[in-house]
């Protein structure tokens, strides 16, 4: 097993990607701290873990308050001694114009994508330090590189997760602590299927927007967690400081339409 003895910190964990991380990372021998603000579907992920023979315990946390994120740390060294992984997921993404964005939307959105980074790592790393090393994962996106319609806060909050990981990396690397972020495509997740139903015709607009993707479908949380797996375990153990991007190829390409593309080859 890839993470056997090892003790992570998920947030964000009650549903999508940060569920299917969690579960995995456990299924891999880790002892699992989820972090989410929404009770029941923790409580679900641990459910699922603890059915499959697996330890882990939830922890209700808003990730953009220190004080929640404090004992979200402090309670994982209490049960088990350590924190060797901690992977930063928690994500919310809002759907508007810059113009109709009120600065608590504004404020929110940086809380949970982005200052939840900066609280999590500000109160874990002295635990990895005094231990030897450890491994800290940050959830960015494609958003990091270009822009898309009307979500101008979180493009600007997922830009910003690309260079904090950098200089964490930069910062820790003398402390044996490796900093990388993952950078999601198109992916099968709540908050995916909010922002397509905000546009009014969920269905029509994913699929115009997988005939920009070259493999042509889209992610699944599961393929997301085996890339944090392997940015978590020792598989990357030289690896530090990158946006490792998984998107089924939509970032390659200024122009492609793969409806098109089929239909030259035909």
């Amino acid at each position: 097993m890839k993470l056997e003895n090892k003790v992570a910190i998920v947030t964000g964990a009650g549903r999508g990607i940060g569920r299917a991380s969690a579960v995995l990372f456990a299924q891999e021998g880790a002892r699992v701290l989820m972090a989410d603000i929404d009770e029941k579907e923790g409580r679900e992920t641990a459910g699922l873990i603890e059915r499959a023979g697996g330890q882990s315990h939830f922890c209700r946390t808003d990730v953009s308050i220190e004080a929640q994120v404090k004992h979200m740390v402090e309670k994982t060294v209490r049960l088990w001694g350590c924190i060797d992984i901690l992977f930063n997921n928690a994500g919310v993404i809002l759907v508007k114009l810059l113009e109709d964005t009120t600065e608590a939307e504004w404020d929110h959105v940086l809380g949970v994508n982005l200052k939840a980074i900066f609280l999590a790592v500000k109160h874990s790393v002295g635990y990895m330090r005094k231990q030897g090393g450890g491994v800290i994962l940050n959830t960015a996106s494609i958003s990091s590189f270009g822009g898309q319609l009307q979500t101008a806060a979180y493009a600007s909050s997922k830009g910003a997760v690309v260079m904090l990981t950098k200089s964490l990396a930069v910062d820790y690397g003398v402390d044996n602590i490796r900093v990388n972020c993952i950078c999601p495509g198109i992916t099968d997740t709540p908050m995916i299927r909010r922002h397509l139903e905000a546009s009014g015709d969920a269905e029509r607009i994913l699929k115009a927007r997988l005939a920009h993707v070259p493999l042509g479908r889209i992610l699944m949380p599961e393929d997301i967690a085996r890339s944090a797996l392997y940015l978590v375990s020792d598989d990357s153990r030289e690896v530090t400081g990158i946006a490792h991007i998984v998107d089924g190829g939509i970032t390659s390409a200024f122009e492609y339409d793969r409806t098109a593309h089929i239909l030259t080859r035909s």
